[in-house]
């Protein structure tokens, strides 16, 4: 079979990028050839990503000025959350929302792969090899219908990343609830009450795990990393929590 000379093998190339010429993962705008070279994210969509900063509440990872930091702040001095820590990696706005619904919503997760990607030396401050990821659990019944289950392709990247390990099943939902995101702040709490339990299995599960950190793609009020953290109370680990991104209010 007669194979095509490196100058076809350009050529073609050449042709592809005046075709299909490469674009933005988050804004879909062609790429320069810089940006090309920079992993697919333009100058304009990189200045507007912004990073959750580290001047922040400890407990629940509320942004605080940095002579309060780390906290605790007012609502944890009187409600504090059921996890040791919050930490989330980006703010829920601009190119960071639009990768976050391009992946929820369509299927292309190009851009969230890219934020984990930039990320990673962040990440591996925080997350340790003898470590344990759990995804926040979604309702088996929308899981069937959606054939997707994000919390727990997040995990996999992250472990994948970090070398640590994750189990999508040790953590459970227990019946269905209506969608978080049709809900207000009070609502939520109430709604996740008895959302979670731990499969009956585990202490066989757990296996020699430093810290569990539960994860989830976007923090809102915190209900329900709070109310999925308190489930894990029986394995007597330090738990911690981790959103990819939060938006910028709480309550």
């Amino acid at each position: 079979m007669k194979r095509l000379s490196t100058k076809g093998f350009d050529l073609v190339n050449g042709a592809r990028g005046l075709l299909f010429p490469p674009a933005c993962l988050f804004c879909q705008q062609p790429l320069s050839e810089g940006e090309v070279l920079s992993r697919a994210c333009c100058k304009s969509c990189f200045e507007k990503t912004v990073i959750w900063p580290r001047s922040a509440c400890s407990r629940c990872g509320s942004e605080l000025p940095e002579a309060m930091a780390p906290g605790p702040c007012g609502q944890c001095l009187t409600q504090p959350p059921a996890q040791a820590e919050t930490l989330s990696i980006y703010a829920y706005k601009g190119p960071v929302r639009d990768a976050i619904l391009n992946w929820k919503l369509q299927g292309q997760d190009g851009g969230v792969r890219w934020l984990l990607a930039a990320a990673m030396p962040r990440i591996n401050e925080l997350i340790k090899s003898d470590d344990l990821l759990l995804p926040v659990p979604m309702p088996l019944s929308r899981m069937r219908k959606s054939g997707v289950h994000h919390s727990a392709d997040l995990c996999r990247w992250l472990a994948a990343g970090s070398g640590c390990s994750w189990d999508w099943q040790l953590l459970r939902r227990v019946g269905e609830q209506p969608r978080q995101s049709a809900l207000s702040g009070s609502a939520r709490r109430k709604n996740l009450r008895k959302a979670f339990a731990l499969a009956g299995d585990y202490r066989a599960r757990l296996a020699d795990a430093s810290t569990i950190w539960i994860v989830d793609d976007i923090l809102t009020t915190g209900s329900t990393l709070h109310f999925a953290a308190r489930a894990t109370r029986p394995l007597q680990k330090e738990v911690k929590v981790l959103s990819l991104a939060r938006t910028l209010n709480r309550g």
